[in-house]
């Protein structure tokens, strides 16, 4: 057992001993019961320039394997989202060539995968509806190239210049009669982005569950699905309930995804979360046990890595990318703990450092004894004696 000397948040430090066990990671075959996408964030290049503002410049031999551990794991994934740091600086070039590829993956395998499409090659400033409506075609071709299903992202340029309702319908109608297969939507709350504040046209999101039902309910042809990402449980629920048969509802919510998935008498959630690739392997088990109806062994994996969810996406929940990278290098995936954009620094020591304790707690450190050597690197870096 490896012991470190761990920063808290009250300004101390206290010794800590890693005593959590490993969940199995062996190869799983995808869940029966539940349709699942974990999202998957990018590697960066840790010698190439990866300023602020800069162009990315991603590792992609370390970026692609990522996305086989999901696969491996019987998780299907979901590419060019904004744990990608769509938006936060993963450019436009750089995410084609993030579809392309991993589209390219996923055909060798006969894998799942599911891309972004959005809207941020424009400038929202300078935006009207014509040309969202075309900034979002073209990253549709690119996904449909790729052989991948889209997810029609929220668009912080149509949230900044839609008048109404209308303007949003408009625009979904004309990419939905575009789309050449069937389309996950992506409902984003202002906790990820406060730009998408009034997205659909209301300020309350409550208000917006109706028309977005029914929006869905007219071209229910061309809808997969639907990801919702309010952090609020309640509110997806409402929504599922009033979703036409055969569309399925991708809870997005990194708070109360247990609970939401189970489902109740009523029906369930499928899966797209950010904190599926923190946790993949124990996700994959407990949506095994859930197959064989074995809820008490889905709670028993699923349950305690609520708290590390909850960790890694407190406010500012945008951030939440930084901590799904230092899980991943932590447990091996990278090289080094680099983010484009230099993301790697939105979060403190204090906070990284329970990331570890919840990560370890919730057995989802794959070897305790490689994420110790490289923990113990980052803090004397830092100047905390070990």
């Amino acid at each position: 057992m490896s012991t470190l000397l761990l920063p808290q948040a009250d300004g101390t430090t206290a010794a800590y001993t890693l005593s959590g066990t490993p969940v199995d990671a062996s190869p799983l075959s995808p869940a029966r019961s539940r349709t699942v996408y974990a999202a998957a964030h990018v590697v960066a290049d840790p010698l190439g320039p990866n300023a602020p503002g800069a162009p990315a410049h991603l590792d992609w031999e370390a970026t692609l394997a990522f996305r086989h551990h999901l696969w491996d794991q019987g998780l299907g994934v979901a590419d060019a989202m904004d744990t990608a740091q769509r938006g936060m600086g993963l450019d436009w070039q750089a995410t084609a060539e993030l579809i392309r590829r991993s589209g390219a993956e996923a055909a060798a395998r006969g894998a799942v995968l599911a891309c972004g499409v959005g809207t941020d090659q424009i400038d929202p400033s300078q935006a009207t509806l014509e040309s969202v409506i075309t900034a979002y075609g073209e990253q549709l071709d690119v996904v449909q190239e790729a052989g991948a299903t889209p997810i029609l992202m929220a668009s912080r340029a149509l949230a900044a210049l839609a008048s109404g309702p209308d303007d949003y319908a408009k625009v979904y109608g004309r990419l939905l009669q575009q789309a050449d297969r069937p389309v996950i939507l992506h409902w984003l709350g202002t906790a990820f982005d406060p730009a998408l504040a009034g997205y659909w046209g209301h300020a309350d999101p409550a208000e917006a569950i109706a028309p977005v039902a029914a929006l869905i309910t007219e071209h229910a042809a061309k809808v997969e699905g639907i990801k919702v990402s309010l952090l609020d449980a309640s509110l997806e629920v409402e929504l599922r309930r009033l979703l036409p048969e055969g569309v399925r509802l991708y809870t997005g919510d990194d708070f109360h995804y247990p609970d939401l998935i189970l489902g109740d008498d009523d029906g369930h959630s499928h899966a797209l979360l950010g904190i599926f690739a923190a946790i993949a392997p124990v996700a994959a088990r407990a949506l095994a046990a859930l197959d064989q109806g074995d809820t008490g062994r889905y709670r028993a994996l699923m349950d305690p890595t609520v708290p590390l969810a909850r960790h890694l996406f407190a406010a500012p929940t945008f951030y939440y990318k930084t901590g799904i990278a230092f899980l991943a290098w932590l447990n091996g995936h990278q090289k080094g703990f680099h983010m484009v954009g230099g993301l790697h620094s939105a979060r403190d020591l204090p906070h990284l450092a329970r990331a570890l304790r919840l990560a370890d707690a919730a057995g989802v450190l794959s070897d305790p004894d490689l994420a110790a050597a490289r923990m113990r690197t980052l803090l004397e870096v830092s100047g905390v004696e070990q």
